[in-house]
């Protein structure tokens, strides 16, 4: 009893803290009312709130930016990324966003200090939750995604990532002109950044290359930036990197996916020149892609390998397994034979439920093609 009333208080002060006074938030023009909190991970958290005018439902993102200038354009960047698909409608898009300067509590042990940035990040509330909710679903009830079902929720996110994959510049339109203007605002928001530019810690176990410095982390190149040397109307395409069901919301109509979270996005296709730069883009996707959907070349990123949206179709295809089987191929096997799942990754490890022990099937290894003529 005792621990429960801890938690409640916890919870309680935790809430107090990430919106001071009262549980009521002013994103430019609009009063939103805080409801309760929906997810939480890393710097960030997702509430339910409500329009006091409108009584409209929305998600709010607030991300916290403790380490000054970089993580204010990193949490940016996925307002960009946001208004750059807006467009398509089965890309998540954001209504409204600001960046605040944080008061700080003494009831803070989250690094809020006086001084500290957050950007708030308003976005659309779909009731229905995520795939991954459906798949939870499914396992307590012992039920199935019908087949047309499944197939409409997989086409509509293979049609979101086409669009990504398939991005052409378009500098008049109206969503690259908020993808400017966001750009704009965290150059601004650096520039007023209280803290100083946290330098990036390099692990004393890992070589560097003094030549290769300028090579940038696959995720540390901004939407705008990226366009750069683009001519009008040639492709620029743009990799998710962290595809799960969890990152696929479901629609009003049940029917309808829209691909959410695009914090990980990264411009593509990049090639690896250098030892420095495998071991930056190998612990970005660490950071940012999901480890049970993450492709094979980003747990072991080699030195003249290119990293490309083909990462997205294999988290794809680990995505749709778990529609049908309830968990990602790789966890599912990790778990039944006790081994590690990058192991299992990395080994191409994986069956359907049905396979018999000893059978070759969906045990090749990862990059491995079957023979010619096999079905």
């Amino acid at each position: 009893m005792a621990q429960y009333f801890f938690d409640l208080l916890y919870t309680f002060t935790d809430c107090m803290c990430c919106f001071p006074h009262s549980p009521q938030l002013k994103i430019n023009n609009r009063s939103l009312k805080l409801l309760r909190l929906l997810g939480e991970g890393g710097f960030s958290y997702v509430y339910l709130v409500q329009d006091k005018s409108t009584s409209e439902l929305f998600a709010l993102k607030k991300i916290r930016c403790p380490f000054g200038q970089e993580s204010v354009s990193q949490a940016l960047k996925e307002v960009e990324a946001y208004n750059l698909f807006a467009s398509h409608r089965n890309i998540i898009h954001s209504i409204d966003h600001c960046v605040s300067t944080e008061s700080g509590s003494k009831f803070r042990s989250d690094g809020g200090d006086p001084g500290s940035k957050t950007v708030y990040i308003l976005l659309p509330y779909y009731q229905r939750g995520n795939l991954q909710d459906a798949i939870n679903a499914n396992l307590v009830n012992h039920a199935r995604f019908p087949e047309k079902k499944l197939m409409v929720l997989m086409l509509g996110v293979a049609k979101a990532l086409r669009y990504m994959h398939q991005y052409r510049i378009n500098g008049g339109a109206t969503s690259t002109r908020q993808v400017k203007a966001a750009r704009r605002q965290a150059e601004e928001a650096d520039g007023d950044a209280a803290l100083p530019r946290a330098k990036p810690k390099r692990r004393a176990n890992h070589p560097t290359d003094d030549d290769n410095l300028e090579q940038k982390p696959l995720m540390d190149d901004e939407i705008t930036r990226s366009q750069e040397g683009v001519a009008e109307g040639d492709f620029r395409p743009y990799a998710h990197r962290d595809i799960k069901p969890g990152n696929i919301m479901i629609d009003g109509d049940g029917r309808t996916p829209i691909l959410m979270d695009l914090g990980s996005i990264a411009s593509s296709s990049i090639a690896i020149t250098s030892r420095s730069l495998a071991i930056a883009v190998q612990d970005t996707a660490a950071e940012h892609s999901t480890m049970p959907y993450r492709a094979p070349e980003l747990f072991d990123v080699k030195t003249g390998s290119i990293i490309d949206t083909k990462v997205d179709i294999w988290s794809l295809g680990c995505t749709l397994y778990a529609c049908l089987v309830g968990k990602s191929p790789f966890e599912a096997r990790s778990e039944e034979t006790g081994g590690s799942l990058s192991m299992c990754v990395l080994g191409g490890d994986w069956r359907f439920p049905d396979e018999k022990p000893g059978t070759s099937k969906g045990k090749a290894k990862a990059g491995s093609h079957p023979p010619e003529g096999s079905a």
